[in-house]
């Protein structure tokens, strides 16, 4: 009986190929459902969700909500989409390590506009930690861009361990159960990046390690 198709990968290995279509439909979906920018939305979200702050009026979670919404995912994406355009360049042209300086530099004004609006609906300080932490996050990886790839989507996962430990110590909780669930939805986020060939495993350690500490110092340092 003939054998089915596989195909070699990098570590010498045999996988079937609808095994490694599957895979890499998986790491793209994560990609996308990970994406750096949706991580303060979702922190704000857990934020309405899982605290006291759930108390509040919809009226106001919602205008909150949708001001983060705008202010980080979508003019961002917006603005880097109609310069992309206007250069005539394809997407993939903005994975190049040369090309991403704009769009970091994009997202960290439109993240610093968030927070001064933010700061206008009179928030507590560990609520803009998120966009604390998000700045230093984009700032740091503008720096480290210079000179050298780094993934930021394992810092935006990152991120959210760091900004959860710190709430942790602010608010006397046990993170561990949820702590947990971010290190393995970490881990894989940077395991699907790597399996796109979109970075290596020394940019996603470095990522996440940049996004935990950077996460962790937004939420402390405020106070």
């Amino acid at each position: 009986m003939e054998e089915p198709y596989t195909k070699p990968t990098h570590a010498g290995f045999s996988t079937p190929r609808s095994v490694e279509s599957a895979l890499l439909l998986a790491a793209r979906w994560l990609s996308s459902i990970f994406r750096p920018e949706f991580m303060p939305l979702m922190g704000f979200v857990g934020l309405f969700m899982f605290t006291y702050l759930s108390l509040l009026p919809w009226a106001f979670k919602g205008a909150v909500l949708s001001l983060v919404l705008l202010g980080t995912v979508l003019l961002p994406r917006w603005t880097i989409r109609f310069w992309r355009k206007a250069r005539g360049w394809e997407r993939h042209l903005l994975r190049l390590r040369e090309n991403r300086l704009f769009p970091y530099l994009i997202y960290i004004l439109y993240y610093a506009f968030t927070l001064h609006m933010l700061n206008r609906f009179h928030l507590p300080v560990y609520m803009s930690g998120i966009l604390i932490s998000s700045l230093l996050i984009q700032g740091c990886g503008f720096l480290i861009n210079l000179r050298w790839k780094i993934s930021m989507h394992s810092a935006g996962a990152g991120g959210v361990i760091g900004a959860l430990a710190g709430y942790s110590i602010l608010f006397y909780f046990n993170p561990i159960g949820w702590l947990c669930l971010c290190i393995f939805i970490s881990g894989l986020v940077g395991s699907s990046r790597m399996l796109l060939r979109q970075h290596d495993l020394w940019q996603v350690l470095a990522g996440t390690l940049l996004g935990v500490v950077c996460g962790f110092l937004g939420i402390i340092i405020p106070w």
